[in-house]
């Protein structure tokens, strides 16, 4: 390796967007909820799909190859959404889309895009959303302990029962999910 012995100017982004190449033969459009395809190239969101960002202006690449061209994406910020069946009492909880346009409270096999940071009125909330670190989230735990999680685990002593187990687990459970959430979006 060699030490620089001169300036050298470098090419810096700044802000919240970025560049993915867009699938071939495939027109994303602007607002759409972007997707990666699994080899590295964007789409208007399928259900699974790792979450990229939101397209910041229509790319139509219905005549090109994959790559051809680019999808400017808004990568982390907070946008307004309607959310399916979204209430004043849903704030903070996690936000999913099954498309590029179809954003719902139920995780199931849709992608998690972020959460709701505020109410606005029934069925549309401000959502925060984080794509850059959503591509290395870790995988939440899946809690089958059958327990209740509470913010206090109890101490478990010697003459415990299956109850105190169980929920004590489903704590941590829930407090890890919770962090993973936090650091993923």
């Amino acid at each position: 390796m060699t030490t620089l012995s001169k300036n050298t100017p470098r090419s810096y982004e700044l802000g919240d967007e970025n560049d993915v190449p867009a699938v071939a033969s495939d027109i994303i459009y602007e607002g759409a909820a972007v997707g990666d395809n699994g080899s590295g190239y964007g789409r208007p969101l399928t259900a699974g799909d790792p979450f990229r960002g939101f397209s910041i202006e229509k790319v139509d690449n219905s005549a090109g190859a994959a790559g051809a061209k680019n999808i400017r994406v808004k990568e982390r910020g907070a946008v307004q959404l309607a959310v399916a069946s979204l209430a004043i009492t849903d704030v903070g909880k996690d936000v999913y889309a099954s498309d590029d346009n179809t954003f719902v409270l139920t995780e199931g096999s849709n992608t998690r895009i972020g959460y709701v940071k505020r109410f606005v009125s029934s069925g549309v909330g401000v959502v925060r959303f984080d794509a850059a670190h959503g591509l290395a989230q870790e995988v939440e735990l899946t809690d089958s302990s059958g327990g209740t999680s509470a913010d206090t685990i109890a101490a478990i002593g010697a003459t415990y029962d299956q109850a105190e187990v169980r929920n004590a687990i489903a704590s941590l459970a829930a407090k890890v999910n919770s962090i993973i959430r936090a650091f993923g979006n």
